[in-house]
C-alpha cells in the first residue's frame, strides 16, 4: 500500500497507571501505594494493558497508510494543526470533546479503545474500524455530524470555545453570585454557577444535573410520604446525603443518590481518582485531604456535639 502525503494526528491520553506513574516514578510503587490503601489493583492493570494493546493497533494500521503524529491530549492546547491534518482521538468520549475545540474544519475520529468500559457516545469506531476510515478519509470520502460549538467572549476581549458546555461560577462548591439576562428579563442570582450547554453536552454534565435533580426528588418523596422537604433538627442523632449530578453510564449507577447516615450505618466512599480528588468541609478548600485512587471514606456522625451558646 502506498503511503499518502497527508498526515494524521492520533491524540491519546494516560491510563490512570501511567498517571500515577508519573506520581510514585515506578509501576511497582504505585501499585505498592493502591494495594497498601487497600485497594485492587488489578482493574488498573487491565485498562493499561487494553489501552496499550489498542494504541499499538493503531499505530500499526496508520504507518501502513500515511504520515502520522502522537499526541498526547495536554499537549493540544499549543499544538498547531496542519489545515489538512486528519485527527484521530484514541479515548473516553472525553478526548474527542477536549480534542475537538482546537480543531477548525479538520476531521475527527473516536476511537473507542475498550467497548466493554467506555459508553462512547462520541465514540462510534472500534480499533478494527481505523485503517477503512482512515483510507476513506485519505480518498475524501467519508460523511461526518456537524457539532455545534459554544464561544463566550469577555469585556477584554478574551475568548473560549466549549464543545459539551461552559461553566461560569467558582472554582469549588461555593456559591456564585452574578446578574444574568435573557430575552429582556434580568436578575441578581446565588448559586454553585450556570453550565450552558450544547446539544452535544447536553448528553453529559447537563444530563447528570438533570437526572440527579429528578432521583434526589423521588428518593425523598418515597421515604418521607410525598411531603414537602424539612430540614433536619440541629441535634438529630444522623446525617444526611445526596449524590449531586449523577451520570448514568455502562460503569456508573444512580440509584443510591439521597439516604441517611447513622454511627451504626456509616457511609463509606472508595476514590478511584487517580488524582486532584480532596475532602474538604465548611468551604475551606485550603485545609483539605486528599481523596485519590485507593483511600476509603468512613462517613458518621461524631462521638461529641458542639455547643451553640444561646
Amino acid at each position: 500500500m502506498q503511503r499518502a502525503d497527508r498526515k494524521v494526528v492520533l491524540v491519546t491520553r494516560k491510563t490512570r497507571i501511567q498517571e500515577l506513574v508519573s506520581k510514585y516514578h515506578t509501576e511497582a510503587q504505585a501499585k505498592f501505594y493502591v494495594e497498601h490503601l487497600g485497594a485492587d489493583f488489578t482493574d488498573y492493570e487491565v485498562e493499561h494493558r487494553t489501552y496499550v494493546e489498542a494504541l499499538a493497533a493503531t499505530t500499526s494500521a496508520l504507518e501502513r497508510r500515511c504520515r502520522y503524529q502522537v499526541l498526547d491530549r495536554t499537549l493540544l492546547p499549543n499544538y498547531l494543526f496542519a489545515p489538512d491534518d486528519i485527527v484521530v482521538a484514541l479515548g473516553q468520549d472525553g478526548v474527542v470533546a477536549n480534542t475537538m475545540k482546537y480543531l477548525d474544519g479538520h476531521p475527527l475520529v473516536g476511537v473507542n479503545p475498550d467497548p466493554h468500559r467506555y459508553d462512547g457516545i462520541l465514540l462510534p469506531f472500534e480499533v478494527r474500524d481505523v485503517a477503512a476510515i482512515v483510507d476513506d478519509l485519505l480518498a475524501r470520502d467519508r460523511p461526518f455530524k456537524a457539532i455545534t460549538i459554544a464561544q463566550v467572549t469577555l469585556s477584554d476581549g478574551q475568548m473560549l470555545y466549549a464543545v459539551n458546555d461552559l461553566f461560569l461560577g467558582p472554582r469549588s462548591h461555593t456559591s456564585a453570585r452574578y446578574e444574568i439576562e435573557c430575552l429582556g428579563r434580568k436578575e441578581v442570582q446565588s448559586s454553585s454557577g450556570i453550565i450552558v450547554s450544547t446539544g452535544l453536552g447536553s448528553t453529559a454534565w447537563l444530563k447528570s444535573i438533570v437526572t440527579g435533580s429528578a432521583l434526589i426528588a423521588d428518593a425523598y418523596r418515597s421515604s418521607h410520604s410525598n411531603e414537602a422537604y424539612q430540614p433536619v433538627a440541629w441535634d438529630a442523632n444522623y446525617l444526611q446525603f445526596a449524590v449531586r449530578e449523577p451520570f448514568l453510564s455502562i460503569t456508573s449507577s444512580a440509584t443510591l443518590v439521597f439516604g441517611r447516615v447513622e454511627k451504626q450505618h456509616p457511609l463509606v466512599i472508595r476514590s478511584l481518582m487517580p488524582e486532584n480528588g480532596v475532602i474538604f468541609s465548611d468551604g475551606l478548600e485550603a485545609d483539605f485531604l486528599s481523596f485519590a485512587s485507593g483511600i476509603t471514606a468512613t462517613i458518621r456522625t461524631a462521638d461529641r456535639k458542639g455547643k451553640l451558646v444561646q
